[in-house]
């Protein structure tokens, strides 16, 4: 993940709702070309998330693909309440989650074997810290609703409104999640002050 990338330009709204009216009805109808055309305005787009979701390029293609399909088996369920765009991110945000718990369970069995049977311990050279390590360990320390408001926001440039929409909340918490996420943020990655800086104020 690119640390704290400028939000992407926003297209104008008519254009933007007559691709994603148009795109919807093409899938509705189950033209094939309709997904195709999904995938490449947002196929890019969604793999990033998914990779910021996910931790790792692997799991987000899978995600994706994942989405993809559940997408065309429920697509009979849309009902245009938001943006077909939206309502397809929303599946993948779930998709990312439900493949998170899955691998916490995995680790927690794989856990349990090593201690039946124990390893020698590997550990590999210690890299130096960079900006982009710092960042991802402290969006690990975030609430998995903040990171994906904050994820949503900064990195892929979604609307609060768009947020609301794709997390099932309010525009109002969408805002003030964003909020909380950013102070958490800080308070992780601002180098702490001594004691003496803090006096001499």
């Amino acid at each position: 993940m690119e640390p704290f990338q400028n939000r992407p330009a926003s297209e104008p709204a008519d254009a933007v709702r007559g691709e994603d009216a148009a795109l919807a009805a093409a899938c509705l109808a189950g033209d094939m070309h309709g997904y195709e055309r999904l995938y490449a305005l947002q196929g890019a787009k969604m793999k990033n998330l998914a990779r910021n979701l996910l931790g790792n390029a692997l799991d987000a293609e899978d995600a994706v693909q994942e989405t993809f399909l559940k997408v065309q088996r429920s697509i009979g369920g849309f009902r245009g309440q938001s943006s077909f765009v939206t309502w397809t991110f929303r599946i993948l945000v779930n998709t990312c989650h439900d493949a998170r718990r899955s691998r916490v369970r995995k680790k927690e069995v794989t856990s349990d074997d090593a201690a039946e049977n124990p390893i020698p311990e590997q550990r590999a050279a210690a890299a130096p810290p960079t900006l982009r390590l710092a960042l991802e360990r402290a969006l690990a320390t975030l609430t998995q609703h903040q990171r994906d408001v904050f994820l949503l926001y900064e990195v892929e440039g979604f609307s609060h409104a768009e947020i609301g929409e794709t997390l099932d909340i309010s525009e109002a918490a969408s805002k003030n999640t964003l909020f909380q996420a950013k102070k958490n943020l800080r308070q992780m990655l601002e180098p702490p002050r001594s004691a003496d800086a803090a006096g001499a104020r």
